[in-house]
């Protein structure tokens, strides 16, 4: 390899972690989400990345095109996920690549769910799981599906009523959050950490502030210090150099318009994201929530003793 195309792949690698989640959601299959991946990597070496800025924006892009198009080639041919049993429920006799992977999969994903994903029309199966599991905006996603930003929105939005319908509400007030019986949504730790993201990434100050506690505490680690520090020497812009930050409005000001892309994942079995380097843990950002909001956020670059799963 060139020099360039070993950064390219290092990256790539960086991000697979992230895109394997992307596509086991939209296909509910690990081996076909391992050929999605592996697809998308083919279509990237051969493409001119030297003007891409966002480049795990523009790489889910091609993860997402690509299993959308498995996903309506399967629907045109009446196939089944290779993961389900013939009457479309998921097995359980298949041996698991990795039973940590697998435990993740049951954890925070939920068989129950993927049959629910799977009654959705691909559209709305992307859209919902690019947004409401992964925070990529709607902009991007009416990209994908060749609609208005707006369309994309009622896609997701189609497919958040069924899935509410068709979810069993302890686990919705668990992985995605409850409705009340007015229907107003109060979200959960896993959907809390993901709109977090998106409402970062789109610099959406007020969305950023309606999800914190007033008395949210964010901490840093002396590791997680110390790594801003050295960042702010390079000319980087770190996310904190500060051991505690205490009030919605002054955690609100250190993540707005951030341009990041972490991965989420449970950590020590709650939700949280996940800063990769070279498709290793480098930053775990771990959300405590109540009530609907989130009332502390740790960011540890001491990962010793943390247990990280990807959700």
């Amino acid at each position: 390899m060139t020099n360039g195309q070993d950064w390219l792949a290092e990256r790539f690698e960086s991000d697979r972690p992230r895109l394997r989640a992307v596509a086991y959601r939209m296909l509910g299959s690990v081996a076909e989400a391992d050929d999605a991946v592996q697809e998308a990597w083919i279509r990237l070496s051969r493409s001119d990345v030297g003007k891409v800025e966002n480049f795990g924006g523009w790489v889910t892009t091609i993860v997402a095109r690509v299993s959308l198009n498995m996903l309506k080639s399967r629907r045109s041919r009446s196939e089944l996920p290779m993961d389900t049993t013939d009457g479309g429920g998921p097995r359980d006799d298949l041996p698991p690549d990795d039973p940590e992977e697998e435990a993740v999969i049951a954890d925070s994903v939920g068989l129950a769910l993927l049959v629910v994903l799977d009654t959705l029309t691909p559209a709305e199966r992307l859209a919902f799981v690019l947004h409401d599991m992964f925070a990529v905006p709607f902009e991007e996603i009416a990209a994908i599906v060749d609609r208005s930003p707006a369309a994309a929105r009622q896609l997701a939005s189609r497919a958040r009523r069924r899935v509410r319908r068709s979810t069993p509400s302890e686990r919705r007030g668990e992985s995605f959050g409850v409705y009340d019986a007015a229907g107003s949504f109060a979200p959960g730790k896993s959907e809390l950490a993901t709109a977090f993201l998106a409402a970062s990434r789109e610099g959406n100050f007020e969305a950023l502030l309606a999800m914190l506690d007033p008395d949210i505490v964010l901490r840093t680690d002396a590791a997680a210090v110390r790594m801003s520090l050295e960042a702010g020497m390079r000319g980087m812009h770190p996310i904190t150099d500060v051991a505690e930050i205490r009030g919605a409005d002054a955690v609100t000001r250190v993540f707005a318009g951030r341009t990041w892309n972490p991965a989420p994942a449970r950590i020590d079995g709650a939700a949280g994201l996940v800063w990769l380097v070279r498709g290793r843990p480098h930053v775990a950002f771990c959300f405590a929530a109540e009530n609907g909001r989130i009332t502390a956020i740790d960011i540890r670059a001491d990962l010793a003793g943390l247990g990280i799963v990807f959700a």
